[in-house]
């Protein structure tokens, strides 16, 4: 296959145009240069070398019929002397200065004579000719006001001719695929280039096998998938993935993206899905890899429009896939971070038989995809890359390479030869949160507001018995925040229990109550408008998505991207319950209050600690923070099972 695609490569037609085009050009420029000299040598050949004789005596043998003279050619001041008998030029002068000499004794000397004493005057004496003096430069502009306007002719005829084929083309090429191929001449990625995610490693080795052994499965009666796929969150390696395949089954890989397929034109995506299929199928065994395929494969029943240009490629691809051979050898395979949005007809056995859920990593897998980024990267023998990983919980792929491209910068801007622990928190720190902002300048009355409120966080999170251990303590401003606590978990979990969230509401309500009891209740400030914020989001999908409200239990209602909207309250459900859903909300909210002041009422020596700490040291790492967070206690009144 890569011997023919080099020879349509080499016997394009194109090139032989260009080679025309250029032959032509050198033989109308030797046309011009030949007939440049022409004109010059023309001009030029009467002035060869001559005997050159005194005005003098040219004068003196014109005015005597027996002086031998029969034509005297005047170019200038240059005379040219003809003598009988003879066809050139075989005698040079030149006039004096003054050319008096000249006017007198040649140019008159036939004036005055009757008509037969003139007849015999000029035929005794010799014939004046007057030429104008050759100009070289002169002749050169003569050609070019010829020549120029004829060439300048050509050139626009050609021009015109050139953008009627462009345009000719690109209305040609408006319906055809823009999908590029990653053949085997290109650089191939395989499964040892993806790390992590084994479980969906293992679904698709089940397809590479397809591509390199049908027979195999045929013997057993078993068909080839028509269609795999991929779904899951941004960045966890889908495309990748896609082009793992292509490199272990050896195959074209024909990729494109759903958004590309959509035009002003109605029938243009339709024409480009079926130019697509028409290669894939001509260059088959291949893969067709269709990214962000919700752009054109959004349910038709919910956007509604039979003549929309989606809808037109949307039912395209799905004839494309229904008409697939079983011995076609294609693969269609797509990616979304939206499965929710698909068309069903799109979902069926028969067109994506294979659905592939491509997961965040866990710890393990995160560490081995830390280890491949920083593979070829100058690392310190002491860098932790797996306490890394295990910071990066909830973390994709790509964010992990981010992680690592911005240690490399962090380590090249503070001037390190070698990538340090130091270098990848501060690098964790920046992505996760934003960077440092030092150029922020806050009073001494601001900066206690925030300690105070940072160990609001801390301490109630260290108390109660469901929360993530406290990993770090700062009152830099990083990113849009004064500061910042992070909780992290000791390993990576699936799910969350009721206890669980309680407690993420309560330490997030941590610092808005700490300022409340030390600033007194009117002097709460803005600090704490995300971390409500948090609250209410979470509170409404424990209510909402969760089924864990105490009047709703287990009621589970639709969210508003994908239910029928009311007409009264503009949501997918009642006023009545839209009110049962704000109230249980404000429950959990409340509740969440009233344990994070319970604990920090009891505990107000150590939140007083621990907020002076902070002032002093502004930072506070897990080890600094264990023996100030040791003494604190949770009382009985913030317990949510006795």
């Amino acid at each position: 296959m890569t011997e023919n695609m080099s020879n349509k490569t080499k016997g394009r037609p194109g090139s032989t145009n260009n080679k025309s085009n250029t032959i032509r050009s050198i033989l109308f420029f030797i046309i011009i240069l030949c007939f440049v000299f022409l004109i010059i040598n023309n001009n030029a050949y009467n002035h060869n070398a001559k005997t050159e004789v005194p005005i003098s005596e040219v004068i003196q043998r014109a005015n005597d019929p027996d002086g031998n003279i029969s034509k005297i050619t005047v170019t200038g001041n240059t005379l040219d002397i003809t003598l009988k008998g003879e066809e050139k030029p075989t005698e040079t002068s030149r006039k004096d200065s003054s050319g008096t000499l000249y006017d007198q004794g040649l140019k008159n000397f036939c004036d005055g004579l009757e008509k037969d004493e003139l007849i015999k005057c000029q035929e005794s004496y010799p014939t004046i000719e007057y030429v104008e003096e050759f100009d070289f430069w002169g002749i050169v502009l003569e050609i070019a006001l010829t020549v120029f306007p004829i060439i300048a002719i050509v050139i626009f005829f050609i021009w015109m001719m050139r953008q009627a084929n462009a345009a000719n083309n690109q209305s040609m090429s408006f319906g055809k695929s823009r999908a590029r191929l990653y053949g085997p001449d290109k650089k191939k990625v395989t499964f040892k280039d993806v790390a992590g995610n084994e479980s969906a490693k293992q679904d698709l080795t089940e397809i590479v096998d397809f591509l390199k052994n049908p027979k195999k499965y045929e013997k057993l009666g078993a068909k080839i998938p028509r269609g795999v796929l991929l779904a899951g969150d941004p960045g966890t390696g889908k495309t990748l993935m896609a082009r793992a395949v292509a490199g272990e089954a050896n195959v074209p890989f024909f990729s494109i993206s759903g958004s590309e397929f959509a035009e002003m034109f109605v029938g243009v995506g339709a024409s480009r899905v079926r130019d697509l299929f028409s290669k894939a199928k001509k260059n088959a065994p291949s893969i067709i890899f269709i990214d962000e395929i919700d752009a054109v494969a959004h349910k038709r029943d919910a956007r509604g429009g039979a003549g929309r240009e989606d809808e037109q490629t949307l039912n395209q691809i799905l004839v494309e896939m229904d008409g697939f051979d079983n011995d076609s050898g294609v693969i269609v395979m797509a990616a979304t971070n939206r499965v929710d949005m698909l068309d069903k007809a799109l979902l069926r056995p028969g067109r994506f038989d294979r659905h592939v859920n491509v997961t965040l990593p866990e710890r393990k897998d995160r560490l081995e995809i830390l280890k491949v980024h920083f593979k070829g990267k100058p690392v310190e023998e002491n860098v932790d890359l797996e306490a890394l990983a295990k910071k990066t919980a909830g973390s994709s792929g790509a964010d992990l390479a981010n992680i690592a491209n911005e240690a490399a910068i962090t380590a090249a801007r503070e001037g390190h030869k070698a990538i340090s622990n130091k270098d990848l928190t501060e690098a964790f720190e920046r992505v996760a949160i934003g960077p440092e902002r030092k150029s922020k300048v806050m009073n001494d009355k601001e900066r206690k507001i925030t300690a105070y409120h940072e160990a609001g966080h801390a301490v109630v999170g260290h108390v109660l018995p469901d929360s993530d251990p406290v990993h770090k303590v700062t009152i830099i401003p990083r990113g849009q925040t004064g500061g910042v606590t992070w909780f992290l978990p000791p390993e990576d979990r699936s799910y969350k229990n009721i206890y669980e969230l309680k407690d993420i509401l309560a330490r997030a309500m941590g610092g808005r109550i700490a300022e409340k009891i030390i600033f007194g209740k009117d002097a709460i400030t803005t600090g704490a408008s995300s971390d409500l914020k948090n609250v209410a989001e979470l509170a409404k999908s424990m209510i909402i998505e969760e089924g864990m409200g105490d009047s709703t239990r287990n009621i589970v209602f639709p969210n508003e991207a994908t239910g029928y909207y009311t007409i009264t309250t503009g949501k997918p459900y009642s006023e009545k319950t839209a009110e049962l859903i704000d109230a249980e909300v404000k429950k959990l909210a409340d509740e969440a209050a009233k344990r994070a002041e319970d604990v920090l009422k009891a505990n107000k020596a150590v939140l007083d600690k621990l907020a002076e700490e902070l002032l002093a040291h502004e930072t506070l790492e897990e080890s600094e923070l264990e023996p100030l967070l040791k003494p604190a206690k949770l009382p009985e009144s913030a317990k949510l099972y006795k």
